[in-house]
């Protein structure tokens, strides 16, 4: 059964100018960390042969002693370039395809295996080929020649090397605008500038926010909230956000001129355990849960007072990407036959797409001109949460799995000490959805959980 995956992501460059580095098997090593050498065997043309290596002590010497030769099977001048590789029992196609559009060209890259060996084949190579996919664009896109003009934004962004972070950054490198990583400890490997803080003090990093075009905020920082909630790391979750945040106002007000834009990241979890309650942007906090309420309040009301023109506190729900800790738990435990429902299965999922939270945040920054965002509280959700028991069903379907027993909260709770978790982030829930999106011109590409996960998950 063939498994396929695509990533598209729009580049501010002419088709001819990303085409120049697409069609050059041998610099794919230069994008894609992946990948360690590429050798073709004659002229870029349909029928020529090559050997690509992967990176990886064991994968790439396994590939390079028993992997035949690759071929390329599709070639369509500034349009389409297929090359096929086979596998044991099987083979893999990969395309990249360029689609011109409005200031740019939008880039796919399409990867399918088929045959026998097609699910494990996908799990050990796509694992590699696809791992942070949007910054190996972001490479692609410099190689091509993109850099920004002397009047694009400056993002300064504060949690840049997370999950979210990375993707941000390389979405708008992608879009021809500056990034600047605030981080603790530089990573070579990231194509973005970097600028070391601690997380807690106004330091040189303040020279960070005086630029020559706009500037803005993006205050993502703050550790993962998946571990057990114990009175030490209900702490250490609170000080991880707003140590940062405090940090940052203190920064922006020594500014001469206020920031142009400011994100501030907060969470719909600041609702607690909502039950049926229906949370928009003016529904009241309750006394919630402390690695919950307690945790997000404190870190909005940080912000306060903060030197900015504009500025979004932005409540965003669970995140749906492959590559992002949420969607990958549920499918590993989907995938090992816990796909069940959880509890009494009643409780709300609220989530948005990576790719509508993208473009939430672009619009929150200014580079969205079809879309005006108010100041203040903005919920990132779509307006379709669903059940628990809706979500695992739609997860067991879109990963070709039978209908699973449901895990009881007792249960779910013993597992959740052994795997070092938070049983509550199974077991409670919160249907939030925005009141102030749909009249700002703002568009959900992917509003339904089966919609999104089609484009998400391998078909």
């Amino acid at each position: 059964m063939a498994r396929t995956t695509r990533y598209t992501q729009f580049l501010a460059l002419p088709p001819e100018l990303v085409w120049q580095v697409v069609v050059d098997p041998a610099r794919w090593p230069e994008w894609n960390p992946a990948v360690a050498s590429v050798r073709l065997h004659g002229p870029v043309e349909v029928g020529t042969t090559g050997d690509y290596l992967p990176r990886g002590r064991f994968v790439g010497a396994l590939h390079g002693r028993t992997a035949p030769p690759f071929a390329i099977t599709v070639l369509r001048p500034q349009r389409e370039l297929t090359i096929e590789q086979p596998e044991p029992a099987g083979r893999m196609r990969l395309t990249w395809r360029l689609t011109p559009a409005d200031g740019g060209t939008n880039l796919t890259q399409e990867l399918t295996f088929s045959g026998p060996s097609a699910r494990p084949a996908r799990t050990v190579v796509a694992r590699l080929l696809e791992q942070d996919l949007r910054v190996c664009f972001a490479r692609l896109a410099r190689l091509a020649g993109l850099a920004p003009e002397p009047d694009a934004l400056t993002a300064v962004i504060a949690g840049g090397s997370g999950a979210l972070g990375r993707q941000l950054a390389a979405d708008l490198v992608c879009r021809g605008q500056r990034v600047t990583i605030l981080t603790r400890r530089r990573d070579p490997a990231l194509p973005f500038d970097q600028v070391e803080w601690d997380g807690k003090s106004v330091g040189k990093w303040v020279a960070a926010l005086a630029n020559p075009g706009p500037t803005a905020i993006v205050n993502l920082a703050g550790q993962l909230v998946d571990c057990r909630p114990t009175e030490s790391n209900v702490a250490e979750l609170r000080s991880s956000r707003v140590d940062p945040t405090s940090a940052l106002v203190a920064a922006a007000g020594k500014l001469a001129a206020p920031v142009d834009y400011w994100v501030q990241a907060s969470t719909t979890a600041i609702w607690s355990d909502a039950g049926e309650i229906r949370c928009t942007e003016t529904t009241p906090l309750p006394i919630g849960l402390p690695q919950m309420t307690g945790v997000a309040e404190p870190w909005e009301r940080a912000f306060e007072g903060a030197n900015t023109k504009r500025h979004t506190i932005l409540r965003t729900s669970i995140v749906l990407d492959p590559h992002a800790p949420a969607l990958r738990r549920l499918c590993q435990l989907t995938s090992a036959g816990l796909g069940g429902r959880v509890g009494r299965g009643d409780q709300w999922f609220s989530w948005i797409h990576i790719e509508d939270w993208l473009g939430i945040v672009r619009a929150a920054l200014g580079l969205d001109p079809t879309v005006t965002l108010p100041d203040g509280i903005l919920v990132a959700a779509t307006d379709f949460p669903v059940r628990n028991r809706e979500l695992m069903a739609t997860l067991r379907r879109h990963l070709h799995r039978p209908p699973a027993p449901p895990t009881p909260a007792p249960v779910l709770k013993l597992g959740a000490i052994f795997l070092r978790t938070d049983a509550a982030l199974g077991l409670t829930g919160r249907h939030a959805t925005s009141a102030v999106l749909g009249k700002t011109g703002f568009q959900f590409r992917y509003s339904h959980l089966d919609e999104a996960l089609r484009d998400l998950l391998p078909h």
